[in-house]
């Protein structure tokens, strides 16, 4: 019940499927089988990142903990022995789903050159990206931590679907938004994509194709950018071992490939195919003729230039964007009815209990109501959850209430930040706990713009009083902050029946 404890952090029924495949610390200026699925929330419009939180350092025991300490239950991708580097799904402490590539010390041995390297590709935020969203560096190991997607790869729904392969018109989405992303990063100073493949291509919870942010690292500091077969490879990597933004187009030319038969044709052999006029041979024939002629053309057509041996003849991005936008054709069709999957989950309704005022407060969010109730509330809730000694009285008690009873006076002057570090002095000593003390600070935190922390402080009062409806109304007002509406739906539900249940006769 609630978020106390190790629940918070992991799931019963981890997937274990590995073709499925991010709390801040500091703020701070593959291969043909390697899927990068990194989920949570969606991305804003153009370069915005709307629910994406900031880029930050996590430190590896929150890593250990949402990924229960890199089960091997939880990885969702790895590499093969040439590039070990395996991708784990995990869940944070505020309840976010999270991705986690894992190098190994020797891929990366100078920790610097690794972190900047993480926050050059961090700073980068649009919807058509699985963004990055951290990383760790902490002695030997190397990590970074993305948005989860949580629907799979291309490279499933083309080659290992096993209800329905993808429509044509999504195949078209797939290769825009891709196109888009790959223009968004190359516009904001990020070229270059290592190595990317139908594995690269990652469906959110609303089926929308995004393209994975670990491609815009290499798997290691000196190592090969494309770990692909060699048949795939651009052929100036092949001559001088450089990625290229032109050799970026040559492999978005091989994603078309596969988009257009379904199956992963080598760009020689495709080429072949084309310049015998065999586009309806190329075609997947899986699609049983639903699609157009003249679209599949355009696109054979774009494919063929993009895998033009020399590099200066292929196009560039936004030529790509420009030809693939004018043939969407059911742009208002969303993506998992396309992609066949279930309609992404909505926020339960309102509870059938009915509120207390303090619940109808949370719901509507309203923080000045709630600190108005916590005000009169005082600190009723807190009769037994201590028990001191004589010695602990005479030694530390003194200065601890005084600290609290700074902490009191500032939180009724709504002096937000001084009652942060007033109470943070009382929680610190350790000697007495207060889940009040824990639920005022919350409610701090959220007034000041931190809904982790104020979602931290509720999960303790909770830790502190297990079924204190408080505690529960905190952290879904927390949860609410940090856009998780069916979480915080389900924690105020929760709180009500807490709330009826102590109205009956509990405590």
């Amino acid at each position: 019940m609630g978020c106390c404890g190790s629940s918070l952090f992991t799931e019963t029924h981890p997937e274990k499927d590995h073709h499925h495949h991010h709390h801040s610390r500091h703020n701070h200026p593959s291969s043909t089988g390697e899927s990068d699925t990194g989920g949570g929330a969606s991305g804003g419009g153009g370069g915005g990142g709307g629910g994406i939180p900031p880029f930050s350092e996590f430190s590896l025991s929150d890593l250990k903990s949402a990924t229960n300490n890199f089960s091997s239950d939880y990885i969702v991708s790895e590499s093969g022995e040439k590039a070990p580097n395996l991708v784990y799904k995990g869940r944070l402490q505020n309840r976010r789903w999270i991705a986690v590539k894992k190098f190994t010390k020797m891929a990366w041995p100078d920790p610097k050159q690794f972190a900047e390297e993480a926050w050059g590709v961090g700073k980068l935020r649009h919807r058509r990206l699985a963004n990055l969203i951290g990383y760790c560096c902490d002695g030997d190991e190397r990590l970074l931590v993305a948005e989860y997607m949580p629907n799979d790869t291309l490279a499933k729904h083309l080659f290992h679907w096993e209800n329905q392969t993808i429509e044509w018109a999504m195949r078209l989405r797939v290769s825009l938004y891709i196109a888009e992303a790959l223009d968004y990063c190359s516009t904001e100073g990020r070229p270059l994509y290592h190595d990317l493949n139908a594995y690269r291509v990652l469906f959110d919870e609303d089926g929308d194709p995004r393209l994975s942010c670990f491609g815009l690292m290499k798997n290691s500091r000196d190592g090969k950018s494309y770990s692909t077969n060699l048949a795939y490879t651009p052929p100036e990597y092949l001559r001088n071992g450089r990625v290229t933004p032109e050799s970026v187009i040559f492999s978005f030319g091989t994603v078309l490939l596969d988009l257009l038969s379904g199956k992963h044709i080598p760009p020689s052999h495709a080429l072949d195919m084309i310049r015998g006029k065999n586009i309806l041979l190329l075609m997947d024939s899986h699609l049983e003729g639903n699609f157009s002629t003249e679209e599949a053309t355009m696109v054979v057509e774009l494919a063929s230039q993009c895998l033009q041996y020399e590099p200066r003849e292929r196009p560039n991005l936004k030529k790509l964007v420009s030809t693939l936008a004018p043939l969407q054709n059911k742009p208002d069709v969303p993506s998992y009815v396309m992609l066949g999957i279930p309609k992404p989950e909505e926020a339960p309704p309102t509870p059938q209990r009915p509120l207390s005022p303090m619940g109808e407060a949370c719901q509507r969010m309203d923080l000045t109501a709630i600190h108005q109730i916590l005000v009169m509330t005082h600190y009723r809730d807190d009769e037994g959850t201590n028990e001191l000694s004589f010695q602990e009285w005479t030694q530390q008690m003194r200065d601890m209430l005084e600290a609290r009873k700074r902490g009191d006076f500032a939180f009724r002057d709504k002096d937000f930040k001084t009652a942060i570090d007033c109470y943070s002095q009382f929680i610190d000593v350790g000697t007495m706990v207060s889940p009040t003390v824990y639920a005022r600070r919350s409610l701090c935190n959220l007034l000041c713009d931190q809904p982790d922390a104020a979602l931290r402080d509720a999960m303790q009062a909770q830790c502190v009083y297990a079924d204190w409806p408080t505690a529960f109304y905190m952290q879904a007002v927390a949860l609410a902050k940090l856009e998780m509406h069916k979480d915080a739906a389900d924690m105020l539900n929760e709180a009500a029946g807490l709330e009826e249940k102590r109205q009956r006769g509990g405590r």
